[in-house]
């Protein structure tokens, strides 16, 4: 499981915009957002996933990695 702490979400918008952005790098992943806490969980096998390209569709809908 990967595990970033995003900023900038604070609505239900942030949760499909960051949602459907780490599903275009990974599609099927299990993506959680805790909006309370800025956090953002995906789920699958670490090998296949790509972390700087999850990363950077992240920050491409305009929200930061800490």
């Amino acid at each position: 499981m990967l595990e970033f702490k995003v900023g900038g979400m604070t609505c239900g918008h942030c949760v499909r915009a960051v949602t459907n952005a780490v599903h275009t790098v990974v599609p099927g992943a299990d993506v959680a957002v805790d909006l309370n806490h800025g956090v953002v969980k995906i789920d699958g096998d670490l090998a296949t996933i790509p972390t700087e390209a999850v990363i950077k569709a992240i920050e491409d809908e305009g929200y930061k990695i800490h």
